[in-house]
């Protein structure tokens, strides 16, 4: 077998998942619309790849998700300001630049995700602790069967694979699944 249909069945594999998580999705869907009803913030954060999911996700919960005439949903990636998470992890430490950052920001009832392809990385799994203390909702994307993410988190989407890629990947269709959902509950709701 070639490393494309290697790489491409895996994938088949992680969206297949995903579709039997389909009653996790719709959950988390409706813990982001409560927050959007109730003038909420949704905190996005993550490394490597997953920081590139959580920007992207933060503009799919911003634009794509928009409807005319409506109210926005808040979002932002806690990924975003290189400069800001820099002076975090050069001052402090690399485990700080998400806690931090919420700490100026976050609010009860505010929601914060988590996504981690490995579910153990120790600046989400802090931030999410935080998050939770403060009376924030949490969610998780993970794969790797969840790691430790999972157990800290209100709700999560649990892949198993151990594929960086195959994980991050789908954690990408998830967000667009998400702000497909949430556009069609705020033009409906």
């Amino acid at each position: 077998m070639s490393i494309t249909q290697e790489y491409i069945n895996g994938l088949h594999e992680c969206l297949e998942e995903l579709c039997q998580q389909e009653e996790e999705v719709e959950k988390i869907s409706n813990i982001i619309f409560e927050a959007y009803k109730k003038d909420k913030q949704v905190f996005i954060m993550g490394n490597g790849g997953s920081a590139s999911t959580a920007s992207h996700c933060a503009l799919g919960f911003e634009k794509q998700s928009s409807v005319e005439g409506k109210p926005r949903l808040k979002s932002k990636s806690l990924a975003d300001n290189i400069a800001l998470i820099t002076a975090w992890a050069n001052d402090i430490d690399y485990d700080a630049v998400f806690i931090e950052q919420l700490k100026n920001q976050l609010e009860e009832g505010d929601v914060v995700i988590g996504i981690s392809a490995s579910g153990n990385s120790p600046n989400i799994l802090r931030a999410i602790e935080y998050a939770r203390i403060k009376g924030a909702i949490t969610i998780g994307f993970t794969g790797f069967g969840g790691g430790k993410l999972k157990q800290l988190v209100d709700e999560s989407v649990v892949l198993s694979s151990r594929d960086y890629g195959q994980v991050e990947d789908t954690h990408l269709v998830l967000t667009h699944i998400l702000s497909d959902m949430l556009k069609d509950r705020i033009a409906n709701g």
